[in-house]
């Protein structure tokens, strides 16, 4: 059961809630959109963020920019902060326990029977890659978003042929974290679009405004 704390953030859209996982509490954070009286969200986004061991949590750059546009489009955004990073409870787990994370979280946010949508990443791409293929095809997923995709670096599960019409993957040409060629390699086999963001690097410094309006074409299309 999500728990609201009252008074954070300046943003007044935005709650501070806590989930409980399987290693214990999850804190998230969540923005809706402003809607007309009576009208409601196109559904709930969960959104992973970038490796806890290399300083990533729900407020990277990347992890807001997604946050915004699936607002802006009309979603309710809940980003959160995998198992120990912040006020999150629990060690590292490779990837595995944070997969759990993620789940949970849509479990308690998006029920079956709401839209739900994904995003994540880096490492958050990664685990959201294995939340898509855990969850297909007991449920729809809408829209699904991978950003800077960590294929050299994990194991990223391929994604359901039926869901990717649905996806949206960017990547920048000059990343030097994970290697445009490596992303390539995931998703050739696949036939898997992948969007290249000319110059870009793993952060997409300078080029958030870009990468925002990327992900709300898809959302819209």
């Amino acid at each position: 059961m999500a728990v609201l704390e009252k008074q954070q953030l300046v943003n007044i859209q935005t709650q501070r809630l806590t989930f409980s996982g399987a290693a214990g509490a999850i804190e998230a954070l969540r923005d809706d959109p402003v809607l007309a009286t009576g009208a409601s969200a196109r559904g709930v986004a969960v959104i992973a963020h970038p490796h806890p061991l290399f300083g990533g949590t729900m407020n990277n750059k990347v992890v807001q920019t997604l946050a915004r546009a699936f607002v802006q489009c009309g979603w309710s955004a809940v980003r959160f902060n995998f198992r120990g990073v912040g006020a999150s409870e629990g060690p590292y787990d490779h990837g595995h326990g944070e997969a759990a994370d993620m789940l949970s979280v849509v479990e308690q946010v998006a029920p079956q029977g709401v839209p739900l949508a994904l995003a994540g990443f880096s490492f958050g791409a990664f685990v959201t890659s294995h939340a898509v293929a855990a969850l297909w095809p007991a449920r729809p997923i809408e829209k699904i978003v991978l950003v800077g995709t960590a294929a050299s670096r994990f194991e990223v599960t391929p994604l359901p042929p039926e869901a990717q019409d649905r996806v949206l993957v960017v990547h920048g040409e000059m990343d030097d974290t994970v290697p445009l060629a490596a992303v390539m390699d995931w998703a050739r086999p696949q036939s898997l679009p992948v969007t290249v963001v000319p110059g870009g690097e793993h952060f997409f410094h300078g080029q958030l405004p870009l990468l925002k309006n990327l992900v709300v074409r898809h959302l819209n299309a």
